[in-house]
Order: C-alpha cells, then structure tokens, then sequence
C-alpha cells in the first residue's frame, strides 16, 4: 500500500448501529475525514486526475453530492472546466433545456434522475467523470450516456474506492481508482 491508501484508509471508518433485530445491521462507509484532513484534501485532486494521464480532459464532471466536492478539485489541477450532474434537477423554465437520464439500480435498489444543463456540456468536450465511490456504476452509466447525448467524448470514471463486484463496467467506463473496497476492510 503506499503512502496515499495508507492516508486514506487512516481517515476512513466503517460505522455500524446496533442491530435492531439479529438480521438488520445498517453499516456505512464514512468518508468525512477525507474532507477535514486538509493534506489529503488538496492531493485528491491531483490523485484523481493523474489516474488517467493521457486522457486530456477539457471538463471534469461529478454527481451530487460528492461529486460536486471532488470534481472541481480535481478540474483546477488539470486547468480545465467543471460539470455539475444534479439529481432529480427542478427546471426553472421551459427555455431551462437540460440533457436527462435515469440510472439503473443502484447500491440501495434506487434509481436516481440525473441531469445537466445541455449549456455546459458540448460535443467538442472530452469528459472525465470524478466521484469518491462507485459500487455498482449505475451513476457513471448513465453520466457516460448523458455525454453521449450531448456529443461529446467520455474518458472515464476516476475514483477514490472502487467498489465494483462485477470486472464488466470497470472496464466498459473505464473505472481507475485509488483504492478497491478491500483496501478498506479489515
């Protein structure tokens, strides 16, 4: 493991609430000292833009919430723009033109709408997807559809923790990422 996952792993923790009954234990990944470690927050940028070194973004995009952290972090060390993907985007007016795609079933068993503005994202952009975790890729799915839509070449899906049970989409998105989930699990 090297320094970086070392760093990483040293701020992550798994959290469990006391089971309610024997067959429901609620477990999840909190992800929060990441974000308050300012070290490992202004080397996630560069981390996560160096995984794909030939890939010559001209726009870094990301999903609320997380995304929306990490993404520009990310588009300022690689001195291009940003994207944001809003899920469930509430259209101020019928002249509010937005590319719109729904995901398949995620981790949860939910698909989320996710939009962006057709303003920001051109066929000429070669985008590069950012998130911190990607667990089934149903997001990075259909954000690769919504570049389609709108012309534009996708390059991938750079991430902190891959969490991908299936090798399918790791290599159809391509997914690169910092960390794979056992890197976390004790």
């Amino acid at each position: 493991m090297n320094h970086m996952q070392t760093t990483l792993r040293h701020h992550f923790r798994w959290h469990s609430d006391p089971p309610r009954w024997p067959a429901h234990r609620v477990s999840y990944a909190d992800v929060s000292g990441w974000w308050r470690n300012p070290d490992l927050l202004a080397q996630l940028g560069p981390m996560l833009g160096g995984l794909f070194p030939k890939g010559d973004p001209t726009v870094v995009m990301g999903v609320q919430s997380r995304g929306l952290l990490l993404g520009p972090l990310v588009a300022i060390h690689l001195g291009v723009g940003f994207v944001e993907v809003r899920k469930g985007a509430e259209r101020a007016a019928h002249t509010d033109q937005w590319f719109v795609r729904t995901t398949a079933p995620d981790y949860c068993d939910e698909q989320q709408e996710l939009a962006v503005r057709r303003a920001v994202l051109r066929g000429t952009d070669r985008v590069l997807f950012v998130d911190e975790w990607i667990a089934t890729g149903a997001q990075a799915t259909a954000c690769r559809q919504l570049v389609a839509d709108a012309g534009a070449d996708w390059i991938g899906a750079a991430v902190i923790v891959d969490g991908l049970d299936d090798a399918e989409p790791r290599r159809r998105l391509p997914v690169r990422s910092l960390l794979r989930l056992r890197d976390l699990e004790d």
